[in-house]
């Protein structure tokens, strides 16, 4: 079955301290076949680009009020869904990082209208996985 997925960049300000932040792209990307997930690969100076997995709904959440438990919490900076932090635990550190909220609101829109909000497994794609399972369990 071929599906499509949705694509996106974003800029966001890796914050170093209270004076210093870098400016970073971030690619987004959204795949059906992986409906609860967005893929957010950070392009550092110097380094090889680095990829986190965040819950779709954790960022949708993370617009308007803070969310996230363990290692990603995202919550919004200011008022009118103007920005968003989020904020990336690891055993290498924490990473601070801030962007503005109508271009992540946008791609999470698009994802919406590609497989929408809840509605990430229908019936037949449940029966199918089952089916699998089960074919799985036989040999």
């Amino acid at each position: 079955m071929q599906h499509s997925t949705v694509q996106g960049h974003l800029v966001m300000n890796l914050v170093v301290s209270t004076e210093l932040s870098f400016r970073i792209v971030v690619d987004l990307e959204y795949d059906p076949a992986d409906p609860y997930a967005v893929r957010f690969t950070f392009h550092l100076p110097g380094d090889a680009p680095v990829t986190w997995v965040f819950a779709r709904e954790l960022l949708l959440d993370g617009i308007s009020r803070p969310a996230g438990e363990g290692d990603v919490h995202v919550h919004p900076v200011g008022g009118e869904l103007s920005e968003v932090c989020v904020v990336l635990h690891a055993s290498e550190g924490d990473a601070l990082l801030r962007a503005s909220a109508p271009p992540l609101i946008a791609f999470l829109a698009r994802t919406d209208r590609l497989v929408p909000m809840g509605q990430e497994l229908t019936g037949g794609e449940i029966d199918a996985q089952l089916a699998d399972i089960l074919r799985g369990c036989e040999r």
